[in-house]
């Protein structure tokens, strides 16, 4: 296999903290393998696979589930607001026209000098707003801070008493990208139109509708993308320390793992616990396991993610 260098190897960027925040409110699905509603529902989510999950009450707006994270990643970081240079918020479940809402958590957040600004990609919202601020932050020779943060009320956004509301939940989830030493190899971002309308949210109630072809298109675009990052890096699955993905369902989780050959000990997710959070399901399962103590210093990270429009995407990196 030929390695050659990931986008990010020679740019010296690293994850310099992290933090994550649940919602005050943890509902119980009891059992948490019941019965599941029509044949979509049990085609795309196989078992239920959650125990418990985070609903926001009205005052746990995204901006604010945003600002609470954040802070907590800048002070793993042990950096100050005022030296953020961009902010990047992530989110997909509460769009508007206008304003946009990363420039009030910026405000909320005491970041007064940062641009901010909102990025969709849907669930893959963490791989998007990550490769975005890398970005950035490499082109402009100033900067030397940003915070990649993502906020989501999923529960709003799937229909009362459905299935679907069984297996989502709240939540936000930042990291801090700082120059200044490795950490970041290689990101992937890639959309496909032709598959826009595989899961949609429409007005005017916004819930999420699924087709039935999204579970095989779930899995073969987490399993691509996994599989270019891996080639062009010249590394094999053995060589990757864990596995954090978007966690979809279930059976998404199950497929991906015989598809790639990942041990299960190494594909770590809190599904189980918190269900699917949106694009927030990646940053607050690294915020929590690097809370606890479970990551070595340089462990390898591959985290994909897909996400209606049609996105599929993953990152490379050292911790």
């Amino acid at each position: 296999m030929t390695k050659t260098a990931g986008i990010w190897a020679d740019a010296q960027l690293r994850v310099a903290g992290l933090g994550h925040y649940y919602p005050r409110a943890l509902v119980r699905n009891d059992p948490p393998d019941g019965p599941i509603g029509n044949d979509v529902d049990r085609l795309l989510l196989g078992s239920i696979g959650v125990r418990t999950r985070g609903v926001a009450d009205e005052s746990e707006t995204e901006p604010v589930m945003a600002v609470h994270a954040a802070t907590r990643a800048l002070a793993d970081a042990d950096l100050a607001p005022e030296q953020v240079d961009l902010l990047v918020l992530g989110n997909w479940t509460q769009r508007q026209s206008i304003p946009e809402l990363a420039p009030q958590v910026a405000h909320r957040l005491g970041a007064t000098s940062a641009l901010a600004f909102d990025v969709c990609g849907a669930c893959a919202g963490f791989v998007h707003g990550v490769q975005t601020a890398c970005a950035l932050l490499a082109a402009h020779p100033s900067w030397a801070t940003a915070v990649v943060v993502c906020a989501e009320r999923f529960s709003r956004r799937v229909r009362p008493g459905s299935a679907g509301e069984l297996v989502v939940g709240d939540a936000a989830g930042a990291a801090v990208l700082a120059k200044g030493g490795p950490g970041l190899v290689d990101s992937l971002l890639a959309s496909d139109g032709g598959n826009a309308e595989t899961v949609t949210a429409y007005p005017p109630n916004l819930w999420i509708r699924s087709k039935p072809e999204l579970l095989e298109l779930a899995v073969s675009s987490m399993v691509d993308a996994c599989e270019e990052l891996l080639a062009r890096n010249g590394l094999t699955m053995a060589d990757i320390d864990w596995v954090v993905p978007h966690p979809g369902t279930d059976l998404v989780h199950r497929r991906v793992k015989e598809r790639l050959a990942i041990p299960t000990e190494r594909f770590l997710t809190n599904f189980e616990t918190r269900g699917n959070t949106g694009a927030a399901a990646i940053p607050i399962v690294l915020s929590e396991g690097h809370e606890h103590g479970r990551f070595r210093p340089g462990d390898l990270f591959l985290t994909p993610a897909v996400g209606s429009g049609w996105f599929r995407g993953a990152l490379l990196f050292h911790l």
